[in-house]
């Protein structure tokens, strides 16, 4: 898997399935009808290479790739919906 930006209209959330940001944004993005691809990070080494590029070095999460190719560490739904407007 190569990382590249999704779709308009969407956002590529990485995620681990220990994290309970993880679990808590998805569920409100889920509620906001904001569509999402998941990938775990522990899972794809590449992924993680992704995340730690950037975010200095540190696999946090959950990391959302926006369309504009952007990233954004733990956002707020709030700044999700912003964005991808």
């Amino acid at each position: 898997m190569s990382i590249k930006a999704p779709a308009r209209g969407t956002v590529t959330m990485f995620t681990t399935t220990w994290c309970g940001y993880c679990r808590r944004l998805k569920a409100q993005m889920e509620r906001e009808g904001i569509p999402f691809t998941e990938v775990d990070i522990e899972r794809r080494p590449e992924a993680a290479d992704f995340v730690m590029e950037v975010n200095a070095g540190n696999q946090t999460v959950p990391t959302l790739l926006f369309p504009d190719g952007s990233a954004a560490t733990n956002p707020s739904v709030h700044e999700v919906k912003q964005r991808l407007t």
